[in-house]
């Protein structure tokens, strides 16, 4: 009798010595229940399979799990209350197995509950290597069960076992007709594709540009119809034939009705037979988008309790980390063993994954694309009070206050003064053994540790500390402070140990996220010191940085990620007021315009119209996050240039996001007729525990990864084309995992395509003037500024905001409250001066040091254009 250990394959990479993972059956298409098919020829390996004998010999069960044979059939009493599958087993051991040749496995089994039971065909000692490993769902009816597998090496004496741990609640779990025989048919994998006609399943916004996938054997263009709701033809036309797909292996039309803009539901593209799912037509498609998916982040924060009214009763869950029995806390965790002699009290942030590890470098860009989403928020969407997380209407916007609760956890990583690389970051926190799945975070038994620092995570507390600091000091002056005083510690820290990396081989009981290459996080953390301070020593490490300038290097053709950030450092300074000079600011903007002539190109030339070539047409780890960061350079560019082609790479990126792909799935749950449903997570973890919720709507699916770095992947999609290498199963973690990183660039981006389908409603006419009229002098100015409302309506509060032109610093003010980031200015009212009346004004005034020879032009008002001159 041989027990399981507890295990989980590491991210990013090496696969750990033990491993028990399950294939998805439902999903493979290699279990058949009703009638039982034709036996494979070869004789029969398992002994007992009927247990006509009345003795269990030689099945065996874990000792928590008494079993004996009851009307024919072995029945085992499972305890509830365990936390682990292996932690109770039925199984039988000597099975021996040949390489290459494929075995069919067949039995019926009962449960008095409804449970997920893994079966596995697996060495019988370490590293309990799998030939089988497939979920099986088990309920009072007996129904056949039939597995096909083919060995990957001899076995003298494997075995097969019936996993059963991690419930609740007790059972009774029985099992007969067990038979395994060689000489089967080897198992295909063959994706359920749906419709050839591919579309964005949530639909198209109004204005912007409708396209379309049609799969076919066809050469020749073939007649496209728009079909509305009821039925009738809305817009016809004719393909494009584009030939065979090299990312899908598939021979490829496209089809537009860009010129369509009819709102609607329930529309649908017909050619020939085939019909597309159903879409939308409008421009309120992704308001819920933009929440969902950063509702993802409070899902997953670790050390507090996820509260029913906030995500719904299926989701809520104890606080995790807090040492709460079996569970090991975050507030005092040591060092792996001769790592260092003190401990941190690093409790909160947020659960990176499907794991329970905390990580600083996948944290950093995590948080500061919340950050970014926030400081680019055009319409005020992420306001107070616009999410459903406990610290809502409490003044602060709801996304900096859910940034927060990662900010603290990246400042608490960092090792304490006095200590030998004081002002460095600890790289990562997590458990000291590898869990398995179903496993809620306040059920986790391990011990909790921390890592070594590292130059790269030293690098992302200095880029999202000095970010925060920015953002934040409107709102906490004093957390601002402490935000500030952790970067340039952290950053001074890294320029004294520029090359302490992760151990690449660091990855048991979570990722090794090594990286040995941080000119990005160099660069990235200069660019955010020097928007936040104008500190002349952080610009000179921009301009002196050998990625300054070289947009191939700094926006690559794979994508930027937690491996590779300095689009992050030139982002902001593209887009936030800084007091870069202007060539320099051109030369850091030509940049960004550079990568989205690229990425735009790869859209328009991507049959599935996705921005994204990857070097050597790799699909990697995450491509889905890959593709949304492309996105986030072309929304940027965009902005900055005006230029409708690159929202519209943007769009067709979220096309392919949301159903326009080779596998016809849309990758986020809870969008689209296709989506996908049981991402690797252990506590969404429903595809194995049918009491546990699927991922909730808005989490983003890793997609596409050609490398088949999990077991599943190796086992199912051999010889697949790199855009089709994806299953929905939650144990392919190389493919279906979610992160915070890849939730992150979906949650920029969902706001930023809201904002456009608001943005094409008629524009609201100006009802506002500004008269601003200065008197300079040597080294200074003073200046008098008039709003008036030219509407018929009162405005009240009033938020006037603009930016200098050049260096100039406020010193004073009256009648107003002015604050001042960088070049921005916003003036609020005095207590007694909130209400512009209709055909009326207000007027305040301030001091100013510094120069500018012009006066600002471009004015907002509550958001709004205000017209100057008045």
């Amino acid at each position: 009798m041989t027990l399981l250990p507890s295990s989980h394959p590491p991210r990013r990479g090496r696969r750990p010595l033990s491993v028990t993972l399950a294939a998805g059956l439902a999903v493979a298409g290699l279990t058949a229940a009703g009638a039982a098919p034709a036996a494979a020829e070869g004789p029969e390996l398992i002994e007992n399979g009927d247990f006509a004998s009345g003795v269990i010999v030689p099945w065996w069960s874990t000792a928590n799990a008494p079993a004996s044979v009851v009307d024919g059939r072995l029945c085992a009493e499972v305890p509830g209350g365990t936390v682990n599958p292996w932690d109770v087993i039925v199984g039988q051991d000597g099975l021996p197995l040949t390489a290459g040749e494929s075995y069919e496995l067949s039995f019926t089994a009962t449960a008095t509950t409804p449970v997920t039971v893994r079966t596995n065909v697996q060495m019988n000692t370490e590293p309990w290597t799998t030939e089988l490993a497939a979920l099986d769902a088990v309920d009072e009816t007996a129904e056949p069960v039939t597995h096909v597998f083919t060995a990957g090496a001899d076995h003298a004496a494997a075995q097969l076992v019936f996993q059963m741990g991690g419930s609740a609640e007790p059972f009774t779990f029985c099992l007969d007709d067990v038979s395994l025989t060689g000489g089967a048919e080897p198992p295909v994998y063959e994706p359920d594709t749906g419709s050839p006609v591919r579309v964005n399943q949530v639909g198209y916004l109004t204005e912007g540009p409708k396209r379309g996938t049609f799969v076919t054997e066809a050469t020749q263009p073939q007649t496209w119809t728009l079909n509305a709701a009821d039925g009738t033809a809305a817009a016809t036309g004719t393909t494009t034939p584009r030939g065979v797909d090299p990312t899908s292996g598939q021979n490829t039309h496209t089809f537009a009705f860009d010129a369509f803009a009819t709102p609607g539901t329930g529309y649908t593209v017909t050619i020939g037979e085939e019909t597309s799912e159903p879409f939308a037509i409008g421009d309120d498609l992704y308001d819920t988008l933009r929440t969902d998916a950063l509702a993802y982040f409070y899902h997953n924060r670790s050390g507090i309790e996820i509260e029913a009214e906030y995500v719904g009763e299926e989701y809520a869950r104890p606080a995790g980390h807090v040492n709460v029995a079996p569970n090991q806390g975050d507030d005092d965790v040591p060092c792996q063993p001769g790592v260092c002699d003190y401990t941190l009290d690093a409790a909160g942030g947020w659960y990176d994954a499907g794991d329970h590890g905390k990580y600083v470098v996948n944290g950093g860009i995590s948080v500061a694309q919340l950050l970014s989403a926030y400081e680019r928020d055009a319409a005020g969407a992420l306001g107070d009070g616009s999410l459903a997380i406990p610290e809502r209407d409490n003044g602060v916007p709801d996304v900096l206050d859910e940034a927060r609760w990662e900010l603290e956890f990246l400042l608490a990583m960092q090792v304490p003064a006095g200590e030998e690389l004081a002002g460095m970051a600890h790289h990562k926190l997590h458990d000291r053994e590898w869990t398995g799945l179903p496993l809620r975070p306040d059920q986790d038994p391990q011990p909790r540790e921390l890592h070594p620092p590292s130059t790269a995570a030293t690098l992302n507390l200095a880029a999202a500390a000095a970010q925060g600091a920015r953002l934040f000091e409107e709102y906490d002056a004093a957390f601002a402070d402490e935000l500030l005083s952790a970067a340039t510690t952290a950053y001074a820290a890294a320029l004294a140990h520029p090359d302490v990396y992760a151990d690449p081989n660091d990855g048991v009981g979570g990722g090794a996220y090594s990286d040995n290459d941080v000119r990005d996080e160099f660069y990235w953390a200069a660019a955010e010191l020097y928007v936040t301070t104008g500190d002349d020593a952080y610009r000179q490490a921009v301009l002196d940085s050998p990625l300054h300038g070289d947009a191939a290097a700094v926006f690559t053709d794979d994508g930027f990620s937690w491996g590779w950030t300095a689009a992050l450092g030139a982002l902001s300074l593209a887009t936030v007021d800084n007091d870069l000079p202007a060539g320099d600011l051109a030369e850091v903007r030509a940049m960004v315009t550079d990568a989205a002539d690229r990425y735009a190109a790869d859209a328009e030339a991507a049959a599935y119209g996705l921005p994204y070539a990857p070097t050597g047409g790799n699909y990697v780890w995450g491509s889905n996050s890959q593709v949304l960061n492309n996105m986030v350079v072309l929304a940027t560019a965009a902005e900055l240039t005006n230029d409708a082609t690159y929202r519209d790479a943007v769009l067709t990126g979220l096309d392919y996001l949301l159903g326009r792909n080779p596998l016809n799935l849309s990758y986020v749950t809870g969008y689209g007729e296709r989506d996908v449903r049981n991402q690797h997570h252990r506590f969404w973890a429903n595809q194995l525990n049918a009491s546990l919720p699927n991922p909730p709507a808005g989490s983003l699916a890793g997609g596409p990864n050609n490398a088949l770095q999990d077991p599943i992947a190796e086992d199912m999609l051999q010889g697949c084309a790199p855009a089709m290498c994806y299953i929905d199963h939650i144990e392919s973690y190389s493919t279906n995992e979610v992160t915070v990183n890849w939730n992150a660039p979906l949650a920029w981006i969902a706001s930023y395509v809201d904002d456009l389908g608001a943005g094409a409603a008629e524009p609201e006419p100006t009802t506002c003037q500004v008269s601003y009229v200065s008197n300079r002098w040597t080294g200074g100015a003073t200046t008098q500024v008039t709003v008036r409302n030219t509407g018929t309506a009162p405005i009240s509060p009033w938020e006037l905001a603009w930016s200098f032109p050049g260096d100039e610093r406020v010193t004073n003010a009256w009648n107003t409250t002015l604050t001042q980031n960088g070049r921005s200015v916003v003036a609020r009212p005095a207590s007694w001066n909130a209400t512009v009346p209709a055909g009326g004004s207000v007027s305040f005034g301030f001091n100013t040091s510094g120069t500018s020879g012009t006066d600002p032009t471009a004015f907002t008002l509550n958001t709004r254009p205000c017209s100057a001159g008045g």
